[in-house]
This record gives C-alpha cells, sequence and structure tokens, in this order.
C-alpha cells in the first residue's frame, strides 16, 4: 500500500525533469542555425559561388519561414501530441542542419536550410504551449529559462562559428557543429512520448476552433511581437556597423553588440517572473517602451560619448521579448487558444520583424547617416507601445 503512493510522485517529479530538459535545450537549438551562418556568410558565399541576391535570400529566409512554416502548428496539434510534433521539428532541424553543410549545391543548401528553419519555426509556436500545460503555476518562470537558454545559444553560435570553422579549416564545420546540440535536445522528449499522458492531441475548444486573427487580442499581440522583433533583427544586422561609423574599432563594435545580449540575459530571465506577478502589465510595457526610445535617442545624438549607456538601455528595452511570450499563456484560457494565439503573434509578427533590417538599411543608404533610421525605429517602438497597452488589458483570445 506504501509503494504506490511514493512511486507516483517519483514518476511524476522524473517526468517534470524530462519536460524540463527538453524545453531548455529546445530552446538553446531556436537561434543556433541562424546565428552562426552570419559570420561565416562569405565562406559560404565563395565555397557555394552564391550570388549577391542569393545571399539576400537566404539571410531573410528565418523571418519569412517563421511566419509560413508557424502557421501550420496548430493544425499539426490538433492531430498529432504537441511532444510528438516537436520532436519532428527537432528531427527536421537536424536533418537540415546535416545535409546543408555537405552539400556543394546552392539550391540543395537553401532547401535544406528552409527544412531546418521549418523545424525552429514549429518548435518557436510550441514552447509557449508545453511551458503552460506542463508548468502551469511557474509559466513566468520556465518562460524566462528558456529565454535565457534560446539568448545563449544564439550568442555562443555566432561567437564560436568562426573559430570552429578555423580549426577544422572548413566553414562546414563551423556551420555543422549544431547539428549534435539538436539532435541531443531531442533525447528527453523520447520517454516523454512512451507516456499515453504525453500521446494526446490538443482538443479543440468546446465553443469551437480559435481564430486568433478574428480577434482584437490577436492583432494587438501580434503588431507588439512584431514591432519588438523589427527592433531586435534590426539591431542584429545595424547596431555594430552604427558603432563603427561612430568612431569604434570592428573589435569593440562587435563587442558593443555582444554587450546587448549579455545585459538582456538577466532582464529576460526576471521579465516573466514580473509579468505573471503584476496584477497591471501597462507599468512594464512603458518601462520597456521608454528604455528602447531613450536608447534610440541617444543613439542619434552621442553615439560614440554614450554607448554603453545606450546598449544598457537597449537591452532593457527589448526585454519586450520574453515579456510578449509569457503574454501569450497569460491571454488565453486553453492549451488551443495558447497555441492558436502563439501561431497568429508569431506569424504575423516575424513578417512585421522581416521589415526592420530591410527598411534601416535602406534609409542608412539614401541618406547616409543613422538618424533617419533611427527615427524609424522610434516610430516603431511607439507602435510597440500602443500595441503592449492594447495587450496590457486583462482578456483572452476565446472571448
Amino acid at each position: 500500500m506504501v509503494a504506490p503512493a511514493t512511486t507516483l510522485p517519483t514518476s511524476r517529479t522524473k517526468g517534470t525533469a524530462f519536460v524540463l530538459a527538453g524545453i531548455l535545450l529546445v530552446a538553446l537549438n531556436l537561434r543556433a542555425a541562424i546565428t552562426s551562418l552570419g559570420p561565416l556568410l562569405d565562406e559560404v558565399r565563395v565555397g557555394l559561388h552564391f550570388s549577391g541576391a542569393m545571399a539576400g535570400v537566404v539571410t531573410t529566409m528565418p523571418t519569412i519561414a517563421f511566419a509560413v512554416f508557424g502557421a501550420v502548428t496548430p493544425w499539426l496539434v490538433r492531430r498529432f501530441a504537441p511532444s510528438r510534433v516537436l520532436v519532428a521539428a527537432m528531427v527536421a532541424l537536424v536533418a537540415g542542419e546535416a545535409v546543408r553543410v555537405s552539400t556543394g549545391s546552392t539550391a540543395v543548401f537553401v532547401a535544406t536550410s528552409a527544412l531546418a528553419l521549418a523545424g525552429i519555426a514549429v518548435a518557436n509556436i510550441l514552447l509557449p504551449l508545453l511551458v503552460r500545460q506542463h508548468f502551469p503555476e511557474r509559466t513566468g518562470l520556465i518562460t524566462g529559462a528558456y529565454t535565457v537558454s534560446l539568448t545563449a545559444g544564439a550568442t555562443v553560435a555566432a561567437a564560436s562559428a568562426v573559430p570552429i570553422a578555423d580549426a577544422f579549416g572548413s566553414w562546414r564545420a563551423g556551420l555543422g557543429a549544431w547539428t549534435l546540440l539538436a539532435a541531443v535536445a531531442v533525447l528527453p522528449w523520447l520517454p516523454i512520448l512512451r507516456r499515453r499522458t504525453g500521446a494526446r492531441a490538443v482538443p479543440t475548444a468546446a465553443g469551437g476552433r480559435v481564430r486568433a486573427g478574428r480577434t482584437r487580442l490577436g492583432w494587438a499581440m501580434a503588431v507588439y511581437f512584431g514591432t519588438q522583433a523589427l527592433s531586435g533583427y534590426a539591431t542584429i544586422g545595424w547596431l555594430a556597423q552604427l558603432f563603427r561609423d561612430s568612431g569604434y574599432r570592428p573589435q569593440s563594435a562587435g563587442l558593443l553588440l555582444a554587450a546587448v545580449t549579455a545585459v538582456g540575459i538577466p532582464v529576460a530571465l526576471a521579465m516573466p517572473t514580473l509579468a505573471t506577478r503584476l496584477g497591471n502589465l501597462r507599468p512594464l510595457v512603458l518601462v520597456l517602451a521608454v528604455a528602447m526610445i531613450s536608447s534610440y535617442v541617444g543613439l542619434a545624438l552621442a553615439p560614440h560619448g554614450g554607448a554603453l549607456a545606450w546598449v544598457v538601455l537597449l537591452a532593457i528595452g527589448q526585454g519586450a521579448f520574453p515579456l510578449s511570450l509569457v503574454v501569450i499563456g497569460l491571454r488565453a484560457r486553453t492549451p488551443e487558444g495558447t497555441v492558436a494565439l502563439s501561431a497568429f503573434t508569431q506569424c504575423v509578427g516575424y513578417l512585421i520583424a522581416a521589415l526592420g533590417p530591410l527598411v534601416v538599411g535602406a534609409l542608412y543608404e539614401a541618406t547616409g547617416g543613422w538618424r533617419i533610421p533611427l527615427v524609424f525605429l522610434i516610430a516603431a517602438a511607439l507602435v510597440q507601445l500602443v500595441a503592449g497597452l492594447a495587450v496590457s488589458r486583462v482578456r483572452y483570445v476565446e472571448d
């Protein structure tokens, strides 16, 4: 009579540990395949004989893929268990990463990069759902943890891609090293797949299928997510160049860009917990927007003298990313609502985000300076603020 009472909690504890490890390992892989390519793009272009236009296609593929492939995720989880869909997504990521570094064909490289990005896109949508399902009382803490894991993976991949390629004498090693990490991320999910409790598809809500695109909340979430991501991708693409133009050496400019990520890690860890504990999200939304706008104003007026201050403010402002992820879970009552809101928010949001590097680059080229591009980013931050205030009002996508 005693054994069952002690075995059940132990079994549940082990299952929870596997899920947590799986979520963190998956998050670690969600940007590595992308950020490892940028530092090696010149070598890849030479090795595969890319044209400049094709290189542009490759660098814009992530946001487009996130929007297109993420849209099918709600359909998948209505038919298959989320854990099974996630494992299939990670297998696609492993296969795409492995094949793209072994081919000599531009077409195959692009196609397998798309396969890898499809896996990442589906996993992007699933993580908020899995956190909500398995850690309903710790949504903020786990969201913060996997956001930090995602950021760490992106940073390490970007920083180590060139050294790995140099050590092995080929860009293929610099890109292919992350295939093993993606394969490892599958392992914690295998015991979960064997449990019947993890083998259930997400049921359709009693009131019918949730259509986030037909709600004001869905559009407010999409605009909020999209405008903060627009800033993030513009920063990744152009902040180092801004600092170089202001007089910093290339190495120093790169370190300042890396500092945005470094300072952002504790912000990412704290933001979801604050969001779940505060009854009113408006102060958080306002502080993040003010920090971001202040950073842009500073970069326009004194990019060299105040660089460290502007980097810190920008890192704080980009706390809108983890905030938007946790709010997806807070604004849905059901698993289907969570995945529907997550899919719509990220699909539309990444389409908006794709404009960031393109518009900033075009304005920079047209004006030869940074003030007009920064005015564009300030305008985007103001739109983000308005959308964030709309999202702050407590309501649910199923309503």
